[in-house]
């Protein structure tokens, strides 16, 4: 799922911390606090708590869960060596928040992302928008294994196209995250996807044939739900699209050749080039772009008059790094200019809220809170719809307990995989759930490394997409309907 290079095997090698002597209240206790800080301080910041404030509630969390664990005999030294190993595993996802915000700036100043605006705003009416961005982003994951990657290239241009149209950021944000991970779960390129089918010991390609039963169904629910919603829209924006177009010819030079470097990138992401390796190409690509097309924005913002291999790499360096400005009068693309051009500088609040998350799920798996809770779950599922029931409760508890999603797959798929099979269901029923339940609704929880991730990626929080991102609340609740009503649960085939 996401656009890192952690292998599944080192995932589900991973050690799962048991503590005897941990009780459920106690292992509950840092949970029930830190929701209620986060409820209480999100109503006091609104949608500025992403600024620093929730990072800050985070860390008292993490306290919370230190002091349970210090009267439950963990020592310091465990409880940091976890975080150390937490804050670790997300080496490569914080490099790549760092190198989508260089490759946004330089594939703004090439006129890349205004390319994909300008011809997206012809192309793309607005009543069927909401849910071409659900096929179009499906199609991109499905070749690029990786919902990151197709948040961070075509999915900044179609923010920026529905803003153009009078389309909430919230709307088009859930429809680009729908099929970016609709896309993802069903690519054998997918991390995830590997890393669920490893954990159950099932196939790869019958995990995905079989999560087909669950999740095309899903996928044409949100499908339909899109088409309704963008036909009782009023798009405002539309009697503005022909001004708009002629401001953005205004400032750059559009043209077809600029589709080659996100061509370029998705290849090299499909060819299993390692995605901070082809971020980094696409970033130095655009740069070079933006020379070459786009010299008067590149002096633009390097405050010069003349071309020169200082103004040059000045320009461009200043677009990497640092949030930029581009000059038109056009309040609209001013907008949506400053929206994709953030830099690496940009990406630091999302970076800072994911380490603080580390921290806060780091203490919770040292001190044992993350097996204890799961093991509850599990202790309730005596029938087979429970035992369904079971997993995908446990999923949502560790991808809000643990705030990541490799953990909501690692952990239950190691505590149920035992009971799936003494119950005589196939692998591939584990595999799906741990897909449909840990992996989806991983983008849903703020503080979870892929909800902050996609939040400042696309420049929307998490509040304002969770109603519109259909696919990804609406997968645990299919994979419930299919086990209450046992629709194709497969058996263990004894020979």
């Amino acid at each position: 799922m996401k656009s890192q290079d952690i292998k599944p095997s080192k995932a589900s090698d991973e050690t799962i911390v048991t503590n005897k002597e941990l009780k459920l209240f106690e292992a509950l206790i840092p949970v029930v606090v830190l929701v209620a800080l986060l409820a209480f301080n999100v109503s006091i910041f609104k949608d500025d708590a992403l600024s620093g404030s929730n990072q800050f509630i985070l860390l008292m969390g993490g306290v919370v869960a230190a002091i349970v664990g210090y009267f439950n005999k963990v020592s310091y030294a465990q409880m940091l060596e976890e975080v150390a190993l937490n804050v670790k595993s997300t080496t490569g996802a914080l490099l790549i928040l760092l190198m989508v915000g260089a490759l946004a700036g330089t594939w703004l100043i090439s006129g890349i992302i205004p390319a994909m605006i300008y011809y997206g705003l012809q192309i793309l009416n607005p009543n069927i928008f909401l849910a071409a961005c659900v096929v179009i982003c499906a199609l991109v994951s499905i070749a690029t294994g990786s919902s990151w990657t197709t948040s961070a290239t075509i999915g900044i241009a179609l923010i920026g196209i529905g803003n153009a149209l009078g389309i909430s950021s919230g709307m088009t944000a859930g429809a680009v995250i729908s099929g970016a991970y609709f896309g993802d779960k069903l690519s054998p390129l997918s991390d995830t996807t590997n890393l669920a089918a490893a954990m159950a010991g099932s196939d790869l390609f019958d995990h995905i044939k079989y999560m087909t039963i669950t999740t095309i169904p899903t996928f044409m629910v949100t499908l339909i739900v899109f088409v309704i919603i963008g036909f009782s829209q009023n798009a405002t924006g539309i009697a503005d699209t022909s001004q708009l177009l002629l401001d953005i010819k205004g400032v750059f030079n559009i043209n077809g050749w600029l589709f080659l470097v996100p061509l370029v990138v998705i290849l090299l992401i499909i060819k299993k080039t390692p995605p901070l390796l082809a971020l980094i190409i696409g970033t130095l690509l655009g740069g070079v772009f933006a020379i070459i097309f786009q010299p008067n924005v590149v002096l633009s913002i390097a405050d010069s008059d003349t071309m020169s291999v200082e103004s040059a790499y000045s320009g461009v360096m200043n677009a990497i790094t640092v949030p930029t400005s581009i000059a038109t009068d056009n309040t609209t693309l001013k907008g949506l200019f400053s929206a994709a051009g953030k830099g690496m500088s940009g990406m630091l609040g999302t970076i800072w809220l994911i380490v603080c998350a580390m921290v806060f799920g780091g203490v919770m798996e040292a001190i044992g809170a993350l097996s204890r809770i799961s093991a509850a779950l599990l202790s309730m599922a005596k029938s087979v719809f429970g035992l369904f029931a079971s997993t995908v409760a446990s999923c949502l508890a560790l991808n809000i307990t643990a705030s990541d999603q490799y953990l909501a797959i690692v952990v239950p798929g190691k505590m149920f995989k035992t009971a799936f099979d003494k119950k005589g269901l196939a692998p591939v029923n584990l595999s799906r759930t741990l897909e449909d339940s840990g992996t989806v609704t991983s983008v849903l929880v703020p503080w979870n490394t892929c909800g902050a991730y996609q939040s400042g990626v696309l420049g929307v929080s998490v509040l304002d997409y969770f109603a519109f991102a259909i696919f990804n609340w609406l997968s645990p609740i299919m994979t419930l309907i299919v086990a209450a009503f046992s629709v194709k649960i497969k058996q263990i085939v004894k020979y």
